[in-house]
């Protein structure tokens, strides 16, 4: 019985961290982490074996595939850009849980078959996860079905970003304006497709509003976690600044449920100042 927790990003100013290892010290609190940056570009070599060297062996990286392949490509001709990318990911190991393929909003049921081709030639040492953004996917139980039975096909799970508690009421800070334009606005999905699954909640400014919309998550997630599944769940708030006690609450709530849950680590206590 296995539940991960964790953030979108490893660092934040609101955070109890030192000034140096700070993925060392995120990995204290928390046992897992979206790898956003690497969205944005492929990471160096030695830059992923320092990941690698801060984090334990059951700390699980669930890396997104550079635009480049997702968004400019649509995961059309692009094997010198995979290749490279896992190669440069390579030292993660068994750390790297899954690659995730976030697709645009934009990448719509027409565009399956790009999909679909891609997790057939996939290599298999890797496990998918996909998080699609177009409604249709949502919103149409006969395209729900046609992509599920495109993932399940490539053991591959689907990655649900519920923004249902973000978009419950209308925003009251200038966070919670910005994620209105940012974030997905879909229907919540509560399938998993493997044992696996991941989903990535965000709440709101509130602690008390974050908490109480993710009840359905926990018993779903104890569910899971009866049948046998390893869950990881991502906690985001507009800020990110309570994300991670956040994460540490809803990995607690799950273990006082479910005592044999493994707990989480110790967190370090952040390095005292110095004048040097």
């Amino acid at each position: 019985m296995r539940l991960h927790v964790g953030c979108a990003q490893w660092t934040h100013p609101a955070w109890p961290q030192p000034s140096r290892d700070k993925l060392a010290s995120y990995a204290a609190w928390v046992n897992a982490v979206e790898g956003n940056t690497t969205f944005y570009a492929t990471p160096s070599r030695s830059s992923v074996e320092n990941w690698a060297a801060q984090t334990p062996p059951d700390f699980r990286f669930v890396v997104k595939l550079p635009q480049t392949i997702t968004h400019e490509r649509r995961l059309s001709n692009i094997a010198t850009e995979f290749y490279a990318f896992t190669a440069a990911v390579e030292p993660l190991g068994s750390r790297n849980h899954a690659l995730w393929i976030q697709l645009p909003a934009s990448f719509a049921p027409s565009d399956l078959g790009m999909l679909a081709a891609f997790l057939r030639g996939a290599p298999r040492e890797h496990r998918y996860a996909v998080e699609v953004r177009h409604p249709a996917f949502f919103d149409d139980p006969r395209i729900t079905h046609q992509l599920e039975d495109i993932l399940v096909r490539a053991g591959a799970e689907w990655v649900p970003f519920d923004t249902g508690t973000l978009f419950g009421r209308r925003p009251t800070s200038l966070a919670e304006r910005d994620a209105w334009t940012k974030k997905p606005r879909v229907a919540r999905r509560t399938t998993a497709l493997t044992a696996f699954p991941i989903v990535r909640y965000i709440g709101r400014d509130s602690i008390d509003e974050t908490v109480e919309g993710w009840s359905y998550l926990t018993d779903l997630v104890h569910t899971w976690l009866l049948e046998g599944r390893s869950p990881t769940i991502f906690l985001h708030t507009p800020d990110n600044a309570e994300a991670l006690n956040l994460a540490r609450l809803f990995h607690t709530t799950l273990r006082n449920q479910l005592p044999a849950l493994p707990p989480l680590p110790d967190p370090i206590s952040p390095e005292p100042p110095t004048l040097f």
